[in-house]
């Protein structure tokens, strides 16, 4: 990726990260980020395309969160209440809209979601079997963990932003954190 489509890429993860991209056409994507249309569509191919390295932008940032919180906890489970808060913070909440978003359309098979489909659980899968494994899963318990524990999260979030009752959803996610624990070191 040249430098100039990164760092366009990173002005348009910016626009969506606050604004959602549903209700914005390219033309406003482009003019907040500072550049033209016809630009976004030179480096991303169509709107569709942006949304995708968009995304995989904002799901990459998402796996080196949870890298640099885990780093810093011997104990795994430490780091899931700081990883909840910063997905489910009111500045990033329009990003986890544009996240099923796409998921939607990648369960339609969608062209452009292809890279997003082939990713949206692989490149979860080993990072969170990694942090299973440190919190004592042997590992096929760490990946069926991961699996799980990746589908809690995203479920969890979609219910967040469908009823919005913050503390039921957090409830429900410490609960998750705490049956985990209890079975790993139980």
């Amino acid at each position: 990726m040249s430098a100039a489509r990164d760092a366009l890429l990173d002005r348009c993860f910016e626009v969506v990260r606050r604004h959602g991209f549903s209700q914005l056409s390219l033309r406003e994507i482009a003019a907040e980020a500072g550049t033209s249309h016809r630009m976004l569509i030179y480096h991303f191919g169509s709107r569709d395309g942006l949304l995708a390295e968009v995304v995989a932008r904002m799901e990459a940032a998402q796996r080196a969160l949870l890298a640099t919180l885990a780093a810093g906890e011997s104990d795994v489970f430490a780091a899931s209440p700081a990883f909840w808060a910063q997905l489910t913070g009111p500045d990033v909440l329009p990003a986890q809209r544009l996240f099923f978003e796409v998921y939607v359309q990648a369960l339609y098979g969608r062209e452009w979601t292809a890279a997003f489909r082939a990713s949206v659980i692989r490149a979860w899968e080993e990072p969170l079997a990694e942090l299973f494994r440190r919190a004592g899963a042997d590992a096929a318990r760490a990946r069926a963990y991961a699996r799980l524990g990746l589908a809690v999260t995203r479920g969890l979030g979609l219910d967040l932003l469908m009823s919005g009752e913050r503390a039921e959803v957090d409830a429900a996610m410490e609960l998750f954190g705490e049956l985990a624990r209890a079975d790993l070191r139980g």
